[in-house]
Protein backbone atom coordinates (compact mmCIF):
# COMPACT_ATOMS: atom_id res chain seq x y z
CA UNK A 1 0.00 0.00 0.00
CA UNK A 2 1.07 3.67 -1.03
CA UNK A 3 0.98 5.95 1.86
CA UNK A 4 1.01 9.07 1.14
CA UNK A 5 -0.78 10.99 4.02
CA UNK A 6 -0.18 14.72 3.32
CA UNK A 7 -3.58 15.66 2.32
CA UNK A 8 -5.01 13.09 5.56
CA UNK A 9 -2.18 15.14 7.87
CA UNK A 10 -3.62 18.23 6.77
CA UNK A 11 -7.17 17.20 7.94
CA UNK A 12 -5.50 15.48 11.38
CA UNK A 13 -3.42 18.12 12.70
CA UNK A 14 -5.68 20.52 14.11
CA UNK A 15 -7.95 17.97 15.43
CA UNK A 16 -5.42 16.65 16.98
CA UNK A 17 -3.38 19.52 18.30
CA UNK A 18 -6.71 21.02 19.34
CA UNK A 19 -7.18 17.74 21.60
CA UNK A 20 -4.05 17.70 22.75
CA UNK A 21 -3.93 21.49 24.00
CA UNK A 22 -6.76 21.49 25.26
CA UNK A 23 -6.47 18.04 27.22
CA UNK A 24 -5.01 18.78 30.86
CA UNK A 25 -0.82 18.39 30.73
CA UNK A 26 -1.57 14.91 32.39
CA UNK A 27 -3.71 13.63 29.25
CA UNK A 28 -1.46 14.58 26.79
CA UNK A 29 0.63 11.38 26.49
CA UNK A 30 -2.48 9.73 26.24
CA UNK A 31 -3.97 12.04 23.48
CA UNK A 32 -0.13 11.60 21.75
CA UNK A 33 -0.34 8.11 21.72
CA UNK A 34 -4.36 7.32 20.75
CA UNK A 35 -3.58 10.16 18.12
CA UNK A 36 -0.54 8.31 16.87
CA UNK A 37 -2.12 4.54 16.65
CA UNK A 38 -5.10 6.79 14.38
CA UNK A 39 -2.48 8.09 12.51
CA UNK A 40 -0.43 5.05 11.88
CA UNK A 41 -3.81 3.26 11.28
CA UNK A 42 -5.07 5.32 8.46
CA UNK A 43 -1.83 4.08 6.56
CA UNK A 44 -1.70 0.19 7.79
CA UNK A 45 -4.87 -0.54 9.72
CA UNK A 46 -3.55 -3.75 10.46
CA UNK A 47 -0.02 -3.32 11.24
CA UNK A 48 -0.86 -1.06 13.93
CA UNK A 49 -1.12 -4.47 15.96
CA UNK A 50 2.76 -5.72 15.27
CA UNK A 51 3.63 -2.37 16.48
CA UNK A 52 1.91 -2.73 19.47
CA UNK A 53 3.37 -5.75 19.97
CA UNK A 54 6.73 -4.67 19.60
CA UNK A 55 5.78 -2.10 21.84
CA UNK A 56 4.51 -4.31 24.47
CA UNK A 57 7.69 -6.72 23.98
CA UNK A 58 10.28 -4.65 24.59
CA UNK A 59 8.59 -2.98 27.60
CA UNK A 60 8.34 -6.15 29.30
CA UNK A 61 12.15 -7.18 28.26
CA UNK A 62 13.14 -3.56 29.25
CA UNK A 63 11.62 -4.40 32.64
CA UNK A 64 13.46 -7.72 33.28
CA UNK A 65 16.76 -6.56 32.06
CA UNK A 66 17.06 -4.04 34.44
CA UNK A 67 15.21 -6.63 37.32
CA UNK A 68 18.00 -9.47 36.47
CA UNK A 69 21.13 -6.90 35.43
CA UNK A 70 23.03 -8.42 38.45
CA UNK A 71 22.65 -11.60 36.89
CA UNK A 72 24.61 -11.14 33.58
CA UNK A 73 23.72 -14.50 32.04
CA UNK A 74 19.79 -13.84 32.47
CA UNK A 75 20.38 -10.08 31.25
CA UNK A 76 21.87 -10.89 28.53
CA UNK A 77 19.62 -13.79 27.55
CA UNK A 78 16.63 -11.33 27.73
CA UNK A 79 18.64 -9.00 25.41
CA UNK A 80 19.38 -11.65 22.88
CA UNK A 81 15.63 -12.31 22.99
CA UNK A 82 14.95 -8.57 22.34
CA UNK A 83 17.11 -8.44 19.40
CA UNK A 84 15.84 -11.60 17.78
CA UNK A 85 11.83 -10.76 18.41
CA UNK A 86 12.91 -7.13 16.27
CA UNK A 87 14.74 -8.52 13.90
CA UNK A 88 12.33 -11.71 13.31
CA UNK A 89 9.76 -8.96 13.07
CA UNK A 90 11.85 -6.69 10.40
CA UNK A 91 13.44 -9.67 9.02
CA UNK A 92 10.50 -11.43 8.20
CA UNK A 93 8.26 -8.76 6.66
CA UNK A 94 10.71 -6.81 4.70
CA UNK A 95 12.98 -9.85 3.40
CA UNK A 96 11.28 -13.18 3.51
CA UNK A 97 9.63 -12.32 -0.48
CA UNK A 98 13.45 -11.54 -1.58
CA UNK A 99 15.21 -14.68 0.13
CA UNK A 100 12.31 -16.98 -1.56
CA UNK A 101 12.60 -15.20 -4.62
CA UNK A 102 16.14 -15.49 -4.55
CA UNK A 103 16.19 -19.20 -3.55
CA UNK A 104 13.79 -20.29 -6.15
CA UNK A 105 16.32 -18.55 -8.83
CA UNK A 106 19.35 -20.45 -7.57
CA UNK A 107 17.74 -23.89 -6.42
CA UNK A 108 14.95 -24.14 -9.18
CA UNK A 109 12.20 -24.53 -6.86
CA UNK A 110 8.81 -23.54 -6.71
CA UNK A 111 8.37 -21.63 -3.46
CA UNK A 112 4.88 -19.34 -3.45
CA UNK A 113 6.04 -15.85 -2.37
CA UNK A 114 4.55 -14.48 0.54
CA UNK A 115 3.59 -11.16 -1.07
CA UNK A 116 3.61 -9.50 2.30
CA UNK A 117 3.05 -5.46 2.06
CA UNK A 118 6.02 -3.87 4.24
CA UNK A 119 4.84 -2.28 7.53
CA UNK A 120 5.30 1.59 6.95
CA UNK A 121 7.64 2.48 9.17
CA UNK A 122 9.36 -0.88 10.73
CA UNK A 123 12.86 -0.13 9.70
CA UNK A 124 12.67 2.53 12.38
CA UNK A 125 10.53 2.45 14.89
CA UNK A 126 12.31 -1.16 15.65
CA UNK A 127 15.95 0.14 15.79
CA UNK A 128 14.50 2.42 18.16
CA UNK A 129 13.11 -0.31 20.32
CA UNK A 130 16.29 -2.29 20.09
CA UNK A 131 18.29 0.74 21.14
CA UNK A 132 15.93 1.08 24.15
CA UNK A 133 16.65 -2.45 25.21
CA UNK A 134 20.91 -2.37 24.40
CA UNK A 135 20.24 1.15 26.62
CA UNK A 136 18.82 -0.72 29.29
CA UNK A 137 21.11 -3.50 29.33
CA UNK A 138 24.24 -0.95 29.63
CA UNK A 139 22.59 0.78 32.81
CA UNK A 140 22.69 3.74 30.28
CA UNK A 141 19.30 4.27 30.87
CA UNK A 142 16.43 2.80 33.70
CA UNK A 143 13.41 0.90 32.47
CA UNK A 144 10.29 2.87 31.99
CA UNK A 145 7.81 1.59 33.83
CA UNK A 146 5.02 3.36 32.54
CA UNK A 147 3.91 1.30 29.67
CA UNK A 148 1.75 4.36 28.15
CA UNK A 149 5.05 6.53 27.98
CA UNK A 150 6.81 4.12 26.29
CA UNK A 151 3.52 3.17 23.89
CA UNK A 152 4.25 7.24 23.07
CA UNK A 153 7.99 6.61 22.43
CA UNK A 154 7.76 4.22 20.23
CA UNK A 155 4.32 5.27 18.43
CA UNK A 156 5.10 9.11 18.08
CA UNK A 157 3.16 9.91 14.73
CA UNK A 158 5.83 12.80 13.86
CA UNK A 159 8.86 10.61 13.43
CA UNK A 160 7.35 7.14 13.36
CA UNK A 161 7.68 6.56 10.05
CA UNK A 162 10.80 8.22 8.11
CA UNK A 163 12.35 9.44 11.08
CA UNK A 164 14.88 10.94 12.26
CA UNK A 165 15.61 7.59 14.75
CA UNK A 166 15.03 8.82 18.15
CA UNK A 167 16.67 6.48 20.68
CA UNK A 168 14.81 6.81 24.32
CA UNK A 169 18.25 7.99 26.26
CA UNK A 170 16.87 11.44 24.32
CA UNK A 171 13.14 11.91 25.11
CA UNK A 172 13.19 10.01 28.66
CA UNK A 173 12.50 13.04 30.55
CA UNK A 174 10.21 14.54 28.10
CA UNK A 175 8.38 11.88 27.68
CA UNK A 176 7.84 12.58 31.52
CA UNK A 177 7.54 16.31 31.43
CA UNK A 178 7.72 18.89 28.75
CA UNK A 179 7.27 22.66 28.12
CA UNK A 180 5.76 23.89 25.01
CA UNK A 181 6.45 27.20 25.30
CA UNK A 182 5.09 30.17 22.38
CA UNK A 183 8.81 30.55 21.14
CA UNK A 184 9.01 26.63 20.81
CA UNK A 185 5.86 26.54 18.68
CA UNK A 186 6.36 29.10 16.75
CA UNK A 187 9.99 27.73 15.95
CA UNK A 188 8.30 24.24 15.31
CA UNK A 189 5.47 26.13 13.27
CA UNK A 190 8.31 27.63 10.67
CA UNK A 191 10.11 24.32 10.71
CA UNK A 192 7.71 22.08 9.57
CA UNK A 193 6.26 25.03 6.82
CA UNK A 194 10.01 24.60 5.31
CA UNK A 195 9.97 21.30 5.47
CA UNK A 196 6.43 20.97 3.74
CA UNK A 197 8.16 22.88 1.17
CA UNK A 198 10.56 21.25 0.41
CA UNK A 199 8.57 18.14 0.16
CA UNK A 200 5.70 19.37 -2.07
CA UNK A 201 7.20 22.31 -3.79
CA UNK A 202 10.92 21.55 -4.70
CA UNK A 203 11.01 17.36 -4.19
CA UNK A 204 7.75 16.22 -6.13
CA UNK A 205 8.53 18.96 -8.73
CA UNK A 206 12.42 17.28 -9.40
CA UNK A 207 11.02 14.07 -9.15
CA UNK A 208 9.00 14.33 -12.04
CA UNK A 209 12.01 14.54 -14.16
CA UNK A 210 13.62 11.78 -12.31
CA UNK A 211 10.41 9.48 -13.23
CA UNK A 212 10.58 10.43 -16.99
CA UNK A 213 14.48 9.51 -17.42
CA UNK A 214 14.15 6.47 -15.50
CA UNK A 215 11.77 5.19 -18.13
CA UNK A 216 14.15 6.36 -20.78
CA UNK A 217 14.84 2.97 -23.03
CA UNK A 218 18.51 2.56 -24.90
CA UNK A 219 18.02 4.98 -28.26
CA UNK A 220 16.66 7.87 -25.87
CA UNK A 221 19.02 8.06 -22.57
CA UNK A 222 21.99 10.44 -23.98
CA UNK A 223 25.17 10.97 -21.30
CA UNK A 224 23.50 14.17 -20.92
CA UNK A 225 19.86 13.04 -20.01
CA UNK A 226 21.56 9.99 -17.89
CA UNK A 227 23.50 13.16 -15.37
CA UNK A 228 20.28 15.17 -15.52
CA UNK A 229 18.14 11.99 -14.35
CA UNK A 230 20.57 11.16 -11.41
CA UNK A 231 20.85 14.65 -10.28
CA UNK A 232 16.98 15.33 -10.37
CA UNK A 233 17.07 12.11 -8.10
CA UNK A 234 19.91 13.68 -5.82
CA UNK A 235 17.59 16.38 -5.65
CA UNK A 236 14.40 14.94 -4.94
CA UNK A 237 15.83 12.32 -2.32
CA UNK A 238 17.31 15.31 -0.14
CA UNK A 239 14.86 17.40 -0.15
CA UNK A 240 11.79 14.63 0.19
CA UNK A 241 13.91 13.23 3.12
CA UNK A 242 15.40 16.35 5.43
CA UNK A 243 11.74 17.74 4.56
CA UNK A 244 10.12 14.76 6.18
CA UNK A 245 12.33 15.12 8.81
CA UNK A 246 12.26 18.99 9.16
CA UNK A 247 8.46 18.22 9.25
CA UNK A 248 8.80 15.95 12.45
CA UNK A 249 11.02 17.96 14.26
CA UNK A 250 8.78 20.64 13.60
CA UNK A 251 5.99 19.10 14.94
CA UNK A 252 7.70 17.26 17.74
CA UNK A 253 8.95 21.29 18.71
CA UNK A 254 5.21 22.18 18.53
CA UNK A 255 4.74 19.54 21.34
CA UNK A 256 7.96 20.12 23.37
CA UNK A 257 9.67 17.48 22.04
CA UNK A 258 13.36 18.33 21.40
CA UNK A 259 14.18 15.83 18.56
CA UNK A 260 17.85 15.50 17.24
CA UNK A 261 18.70 16.64 13.55
CA UNK A 262 18.94 14.32 10.86
CA UNK A 263 20.59 16.96 7.93
CA UNK A 264 23.34 19.12 7.75
CA UNK A 265 23.72 20.05 4.11
CA UNK A 266 25.27 17.11 2.91
CA UNK A 267 26.03 18.29 -0.54
CA UNK A 268 28.52 20.59 0.41
CA UNK A 269 30.94 17.28 1.99
CA UNK A 270 34.33 17.50 0.60
CA UNK A 271 34.89 13.62 1.14
CA UNK A 272 32.27 10.71 1.72
CA UNK A 273 33.25 10.75 5.38
CA UNK A 274 32.29 13.89 5.80
CA UNK A 275 28.61 13.44 3.69
CA UNK A 276 27.63 10.86 5.85
CA UNK A 277 28.22 12.53 8.63
CA UNK A 278 25.52 15.16 7.82
CA UNK A 279 23.48 12.94 5.86
CA UNK A 280 20.76 10.76 7.95
CA UNK A 281 22.57 11.61 10.51
CA UNK A 282 20.37 9.88 13.36
CA UNK A 283 21.16 6.28 11.32
CA UNK A 284 25.02 6.77 10.90
CA UNK A 285 24.48 7.42 14.79
CA UNK A 286 22.41 4.75 15.81
CA UNK A 287 25.11 2.19 13.96
CA UNK A 288 28.23 3.61 14.94
CA UNK A 289 26.67 3.23 18.34
CA UNK A 290 25.34 -0.18 18.35
CA UNK A 291 27.67 -1.65 15.56
CA UNK A 292 30.63 -0.40 14.77
CA UNK A 293 31.78 0.61 18.38
CA UNK A 294 30.86 -3.40 19.87
CA UNK A 295 32.53 -4.51 16.75
CA UNK A 296 35.55 -3.19 18.13
CA UNK A 297 35.46 0.32 15.75
CA UNK A 298 39.27 1.33 15.52
CA UNK A 299 40.48 0.18 18.91
CA UNK A 300 41.70 -3.12 17.10
CA UNK A 301 44.03 -2.64 14.42
CA UNK A 302 43.52 -1.08 11.04
CA UNK A 303 42.44 -4.54 9.30
CA UNK A 304 39.59 -5.08 12.22
CA UNK A 305 38.31 -1.44 11.47
CA UNK A 306 38.40 -1.98 7.82
CA UNK A 307 36.39 -5.61 8.35
CA UNK A 308 34.05 -3.46 10.32
CA UNK A 309 33.47 -0.19 8.11
CA UNK A 310 32.55 -3.42 5.39
CA UNK A 311 30.33 -4.99 8.00
CA UNK A 312 28.34 -1.77 9.10
CA UNK A 313 27.79 -0.71 5.37
CA UNK A 314 26.79 -4.16 4.50
CA UNK A 315 23.95 -4.13 7.20
CA UNK A 316 23.02 -0.26 6.27
CA UNK A 317 22.53 -1.21 2.70
CA UNK A 318 19.99 -4.38 3.46
CA UNK A 319 18.59 -1.80 6.11
CA UNK A 320 17.60 0.26 3.07
CA UNK A 321 15.67 -2.97 0.99
CA UNK A 322 15.34 -5.86 0.28
CA UNK A 323 17.12 -5.57 -3.53
CA UNK A 324 20.64 -6.52 -4.40
CA UNK A 325 20.59 -3.01 -5.97
CA UNK A 326 20.51 -1.68 -2.03
CA UNK A 327 23.47 -4.18 -0.92
CA UNK A 328 25.65 -2.74 -3.37
CA UNK A 329 25.00 0.77 -2.78
CA UNK A 330 25.83 0.16 0.69
CA UNK A 331 29.35 -1.40 -0.42
CA UNK A 332 29.69 1.07 -2.94
CA UNK A 333 30.09 3.81 0.14
CA UNK A 334 31.96 1.58 2.46
CA UNK A 335 34.91 1.05 -0.56
CA UNK A 336 35.52 4.98 -0.77
CA UNK A 337 34.71 4.75 3.01
CA UNK A 338 37.59 2.33 3.66
CA UNK A 339 39.73 4.16 0.55
CA UNK A 340 39.60 7.34 2.53
CA UNK A 341 40.94 5.69 5.62
CA UNK A 342 43.75 4.24 4.29
CA UNK A 343 45.36 6.90 2.40
CA UNK A 344 42.51 8.89 0.56
CA UNK A 345 41.51 11.12 3.25
CA UNK A 346 45.24 12.63 3.72
CA UNK A 347 45.79 13.25 0.09
CA UNK A 348 41.85 15.21 0.29
CA UNK A 349 42.87 17.41 3.56
CA UNK A 350 45.71 18.60 1.30
CA UNK A 351 44.48 19.90 -2.56
CA UNK A 352 41.84 22.09 -2.76
CA UNK A 353 38.62 21.53 -1.29
CA UNK A 354 36.58 22.21 -4.68
CA UNK A 355 38.70 19.35 -6.35
CA UNK A 356 37.28 17.25 -2.80
CA UNK A 357 33.80 18.75 -3.03
CA UNK A 358 34.35 17.38 -7.25
CA UNK A 359 35.30 13.77 -5.97
CA UNK A 360 32.74 13.44 -3.29
CA UNK A 361 29.95 14.42 -5.33
CA UNK A 362 30.47 12.07 -7.99
CA UNK A 363 30.89 9.36 -6.12
CA UNK A 364 27.55 10.11 -3.80
CA UNK A 365 25.81 10.65 -7.47
CA UNK A 366 26.96 7.24 -8.59
CA UNK A 367 25.59 6.15 -5.51
CA UNK A 368 22.20 7.22 -6.12
CA UNK A 369 22.18 5.54 -9.78
CA UNK A 370 22.49 2.04 -7.76
CA UNK A 371 20.17 3.10 -4.89
CA UNK A 372 17.26 4.20 -7.18
CA UNK A 373 17.34 1.85 -9.83
CA UNK A 374 16.49 -1.54 -8.64
CA UNK A 375 17.16 -3.44 -11.53
CA UNK A 376 20.27 -4.89 -13.21
CA UNK A 377 19.89 -3.64 -16.51
CA UNK A 378 18.59 -0.49 -15.40
CA UNK A 379 21.65 0.22 -13.52
CA UNK A 380 23.86 -0.88 -16.22
CA UNK A 381 22.32 1.43 -18.68
CA UNK A 382 22.19 4.14 -16.77
CA UNK A 383 25.88 3.77 -16.02
CA UNK A 384 26.72 3.04 -19.33
CA UNK A 385 24.84 6.09 -20.22
CA UNK A 386 26.82 8.31 -17.67
CA UNK A 387 30.73 7.23 -18.69
CA UNK A 388 29.81 8.16 -22.25
CA UNK A 389 29.35 4.86 -23.36
CA UNK A 390 25.27 4.87 -24.28
CA UNK A 391 23.75 4.38 -27.67
CA UNK A 392 22.10 7.63 -27.79
CA UNK A 393 25.44 9.90 -27.60
CA UNK A 394 26.38 12.35 -25.67
CA UNK A 395 23.41 14.81 -26.02
CA UNK A 396 20.20 15.39 -28.19
CA UNK A 397 17.19 17.58 -28.64
CA UNK A 398 15.97 16.18 -25.86
CA UNK A 399 18.58 17.13 -23.59
CA UNK A 400 18.66 20.15 -24.67
CA UNK A 401 14.46 20.85 -24.34
CA UNK A 402 14.74 19.20 -20.86
CA UNK A 403 17.33 21.00 -19.50
CA UNK A 404 15.84 24.24 -20.71
CA UNK A 405 12.84 23.40 -18.90
CA UNK A 406 14.49 22.47 -15.78
CA UNK A 407 17.55 24.79 -15.73
CA UNK A 408 15.68 27.15 -13.75
CA UNK A 409 14.40 24.69 -10.95
CA UNK A 410 18.23 23.33 -10.88
CA UNK A 411 19.38 26.53 -9.94
CA UNK A 412 16.91 26.87 -7.07
CA UNK A 413 17.39 23.36 -5.68
CA UNK A 414 21.37 24.11 -5.66
CA UNK A 415 20.63 27.30 -3.33
CA UNK A 416 18.14 25.56 -1.29
CA UNK A 417 20.77 22.66 -0.98
CA UNK A 418 23.66 24.85 0.74
CA UNK A 419 23.64 26.63 3.74
CA UNK A 420 23.71 30.22 1.53
CA UNK A 421 19.93 31.61 2.19
CA UNK A 422 19.93 30.65 5.87
CA UNK A 423 23.61 32.25 6.34
CA UNK A 424 21.97 35.29 4.35
CA UNK A 425 18.61 35.75 6.57
CA UNK A 426 21.36 35.48 9.69
CA UNK A 427 23.32 38.17 8.36
CA UNK A 428 20.04 40.11 7.54
CA UNK A 429 18.83 39.57 10.96
CA UNK A 430 22.20 40.54 12.81
CA UNK A 431 22.55 43.60 11.15
CA UNK A 432 18.59 44.54 12.00
CA UNK A 433 19.42 44.64 15.52
CA UNK A 434 22.84 45.84 15.99
CA UNK A 435 21.43 48.90 14.08
CA UNK A 436 18.48 48.75 16.70
CA UNK A 437 20.92 48.49 19.15
CA UNK A 438 23.07 51.34 17.68
CA UNK A 439 19.83 53.42 17.30
CA UNK A 440 17.99 53.01 20.59
CA UNK A 441 15.32 51.16 19.00
CA UNK A 442 14.80 54.30 16.46
CA UNK A 443 15.05 51.94 13.91
CA UNK A 444 13.24 48.75 15.05
CA UNK A 445 10.57 49.52 12.01
CA UNK A 446 13.98 47.50 10.18
CA UNK A 447 13.54 44.45 12.68
CA UNK A 448 9.98 44.59 12.52
CA UNK A 449 9.89 44.32 8.53
CA UNK A 450 12.25 42.06 8.76
CA UNK A 451 10.23 39.76 10.61
CA UNK A 452 7.28 40.27 8.15
CA UNK A 453 8.70 39.42 5.89
CA UNK A 454 9.58 36.38 7.13
CA UNK A 455 6.05 35.40 7.70
CA UNK A 456 4.82 36.71 4.51
CA UNK A 457 7.84 33.86 2.70
CA UNK A 458 6.37 31.19 5.41
CA UNK A 459 2.88 31.89 4.49
CA UNK A 460 3.51 31.71 0.71
CA UNK A 461 4.80 28.11 1.02
CA UNK A 462 2.17 27.10 3.25
CA UNK A 463 -0.13 28.05 0.75
CA UNK A 464 1.65 27.09 -2.67
CA UNK A 465 1.86 23.56 -0.69
CA UNK A 466 -1.67 22.93 0.30
CA UNK A 467 -2.82 24.41 -3.14
CA UNK A 468 -0.36 21.87 -4.69
CA UNK A 469 -1.33 18.81 -2.05
CA UNK A 470 -5.07 19.50 -2.44
CA UNK A 471 -4.35 19.31 -6.93
CA UNK A 472 -2.17 15.84 -6.71
CA UNK A 473 -3.31 12.81 -6.18
CA UNK A 474 0.07 11.39 -5.18
CA UNK A 475 2.19 12.47 -2.44
CA UNK A 476 4.32 9.81 -1.36
CA UNK A 477 7.50 10.15 0.76
CA UNK A 478 10.55 8.25 -0.37
CA UNK A 479 11.50 6.91 2.41
CA UNK A 480 8.43 5.24 3.80
CA UNK A 481 9.02 2.02 1.30
CA UNK A 482 11.91 1.53 3.86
Amino acid sequence: MVFSGLLFLFRFLPIFLICYFVAPKRMRNLILFLGSLVFYAWGEPVYVVLMLFSTVSDYVHGLLIERFRHKSGAAKALLVSSIIINLGMLGFFKYADFLITNINALTGADIKSLNLALPIGISFYTFQTMSYSIDVYRGQVKAQKNLLDFGVFVSMFPQLIAGPIVKYKDVAEQLKERKASLEDMAAGARRFTIGLGKKVLLANNIGQLFTTVSGMGDAELTTGMAWLGVLAYAFQIYFDFSGYSDMAIGLGRIMGFHFPENFNYPYISTSITEFWRRWHMTLSSWFREYVYIPLGGNRKGLARQLLNILVVWSLTGIWHGAGWNFLLWGMWFAVFLILEKVFLGKILTKIPKVFGWLYAMVVVLFGWCFFSLEQTDRIVLFLKAMLGFGEAGLVNENTLYTFSNYWVLFMILCVAALPVGKKAVEWLKEKAETVVKAHKGGNIVLQIGLDVVEKLFLVVILILSIANIVDASYNPFLYFRF
